[in-house]
């Protein structure tokens, strides 16, 4: 995308859900630059303010309240970028019926606003979790290809594209595959962001199961572009995954994480016992690139420099 390919959001106000996530977090600075009024919903409206506090913007502002219960607004906005979520991890902690509670209720609530305030444009954050497992003949997985969710989470997120696809709101559905960039948790569920932490930490980079199941990375400032670019210039009511088509092994990544890290002392470590390889995860993006001449900028080794930097300074 060009430079000026988000111009259109000058002068206008945005509403986001799950602004202090991750994604938000890529996500709400660019908005700032942008945007006449931010507002960010939030039920820690402290700390949400302290997640910003190194980027403050005079035009970003915070709204106290849960997804699925907050009053609305007095005013009005021109977009809404519906991400709050857990993550697919907490269902153990919340508990699944939390969970769905949380993916569902939250976006029934969020459309319901959208319509209340007459939304231009509802942007929802979706996942590739709703596919379900890849096939191992499938080199990359389309957007035509039949939803079968495995998990409380990839059911909640097809739950929720469903109700906004049939809302009547304009509504654009990005499936977000999987990601890096600063503000990463680097010990958690992304095996690229613990690669780093090991070599952050001058630790042996572990392998959880035998690394042969293929993923793909897309950079922070690419997936802030792809999602700008899908709710400012995409039709009503499409789907388009979010991700590099780009495959990379979790053994290739181990080793390509720690020759970037230039860590190459640090042993690779393969722990098979107790897990399964899992499948595949990587999104056809074809239609991305096709309908809105949608690229990857930044490639995966830069990406994963860049990350790295970022923690080090």
């Amino acid at each position: 995308m060009k430079p000026d390919a988000h111009n259109s959001l000058v002068g206008k106000k945005v509403f986001v859900t799950g602004g202090t996530g991750l994604f938000g977090k890529w996500l709400i600075p660019s908005l700032c630059q942008l945007a006449e009024l931010v507002v960010v919903l939030t039920r820690d409206c402290a700390n949400a303010q302290k997640s910003f506090a190194s980027g403050y913007y005079e035009n970003l502002r915070f709204f106290h309240g849960d997804v699925r219960t907050f009053r609305f607004p007095d005013e009005s906005f021109d977009y809404l970028i519906h991400a709050a979520t857990p993550v697919s991890e907490d269902s153990s902690a919340l508990g699944e019926d939390e969970l769905l509670s949380i993916i569902v209720e939250g976006t029934r609530r969020t459309l319901a606003f959208a319509k209340d305030t007459r939304i231009g444009k509802f942007l929802l954050v979706s996942s590739g979790a709703v596919y379900g497992p890849q096939p191992n003949d499938l080199k990359a997985i389309p957007e035509s290809f039949p939803c079968s969710p495995v998990s409380p989470y990839g059911e909640g997120k097809l739950i929720s594209e469903n109700l906004c696809l049939n809302s009547g709101l304009d509504c654009v559905v990005a499936r977000c595959f999987a990601f890096v960039g600063p503000y990463m948790p680097l010990n958690g569920q992304f095996a690229i962001a613990n690669f780093i932490g090991d070599c952050l930490h001058h630790e042996a980079i572990r392998i959880k199961g035998d690394g042969q199941c293929l993923r793909s990375y897309m950079y922070s400032t690419d997936l802030v572009d792809w999602l700008l670019s899908l709710l400012l210039h995409s039709s009503k009511n499409e789907i388009y995954n979010v991700g590099s088509s780009v495959p990379v092994s979790i053994l290739d990544l181990a080793y390509l994480v720690r020759k970037t890290a230039a860590r190459e002392n640090l042993p690779v470590l393969i722990e098979k016992d107790g897990y399964e390889s899992s499948c595949n995860y990587i999104p056809n993006n074809e239609k991305a690139t096709r309908e809105l001449g949608l690229d990857l900028s930044i490639g995966l080794k830069k990406a994963i420099l860049k990350t790295f930097e970022s923690y080090t300074v």
